[in-house]
């Protein structure tokens, strides 16, 4: 196998990558900042809900995969044939070394500790003998895996509630669920009744899949079905859309109930504060590298 480097100006990156996948055999094919980790590097993206900052970067890197040299060699020639490709610059074609992908796509993920005897461990890998509750996973297409902060924050103040709070759990919403880590925890510790939702379906089927594997029974499915209150919501997402939120995520909490908000940096707590305000107090519960939990607790 060998990677193909071609140089695109803003204009021609689409265009280019199409060719490559559509007409030219490449077997996949990436876009990245030919300035990244330089002065001259600048965001596309900003939070969800925000509109885009610009519509491509203005020097691309797009990578393609093909069998063989042979092939990709091929492909450069006709695609630099064309009128509209002047400005492509090829910068490589290098042979790839064999490696086994999905072992070393799994090495990037390693136990995580979510407090000293409550670790989040993927399936392929052995318990630590310090862990005494587990959260076996496996993220699948689906946002969540425990390394992240944010989601670690939300795992911890689970834990550090059970003793207080477990015994009216009765019913808990997992808002955004991803991989159903956040669901699984709560249902760890002693929670019932746990429903969790997403947008994306590839979500709500890693999670069915991940409760049924760590032995835990977590209702999962899209936003529609969350209804009614429950003792306990959980929201890791980011903060525009947990603003946008904040009526319905609100209404879901019931007299008595908690709710516990990530995926929020700590400039961003005073708009999280203003945005609930209207409902509920929120407070910063946790911080960690930059990010912060916040909850509110609505009086019984």
């Amino acid at each position: 196998m060998v990677e193909l480097l071609l140089l695109c100006p803003q204009d021609e990156a689409e265009s280019v990558s199409d060719a490559l996948m559509d007409e030219l055999g490449a077997l996949s094919v990436s876009v990245e900042d030919a300035d990244a980790n330089t002065e001259a590097e600048r965001a596309l993206f900003g939070e969800p809900g925000m509109p885009v900052v610009r519509s491509g970067w203005d020097r691309s890197i797009v990578k393609a995969l093909f069998d063989a040299a042979d092939g990709a060699q091929e492909a450069v020639d006709l695609l630099l044939a064309q009128d509209w490709a002047s400005a492509v610059q090829l910068q490589s074609i290098t042979p790839l070394v064999d490696q086994d992908w999905v072992r070393l796509t799994q090495s990037q993920f390693t136990p995580v500790p979510v407090t000293p005897n409550f670790w989040v461990v993927p399936s392929w890998h052995e318990t630590p003998a310090q862990a005494t509750r587990v959260i076996r996973l496996d993220p699948g297409m689906a946002f969540g895996t425990g390394t992240h902060p944010t989601t670690r924050m939300c795992l911890r103040w689970i834990a550090q509630h059970e003793t207080e709070h477990a015994a009216r759990w009765s019913r808990v919403l997992d808002y955004g669920c991803g991989s159903g880590i956040l669901a699984i925890g709560a249902a760890l510790h002693r929670a019932r009744g746990i429903e969790a939702v997403d947008i994306d379906p590839d979500a709500v089927k890693a999670t069915m899949d991940n409760a049924r594997h760590n032995g835990v029974t977590v209702r999962a499915g899209l936003p529609d079905i969350a209804h009614g209150v429950y003792a306990l919501v959980l929201a890791n997402i980011l903060a525009t859309p947990l603003k946008l939120m904040a009526p319905l995520l609100c209404a879901h909490v019931q007299a008595g109930g908690d709710l516990v908000l990530a995926g929020i940096l700590e400039r961003q707590a005073d708009e999280l504060v203003e945005a609930y305000a209207p409902w509920l107090k929120l407070v910063t519960s946790d911080a960690e590298d930059g990010w912060i939990l916040m909850t509110a607790h609505r009086p019984a």
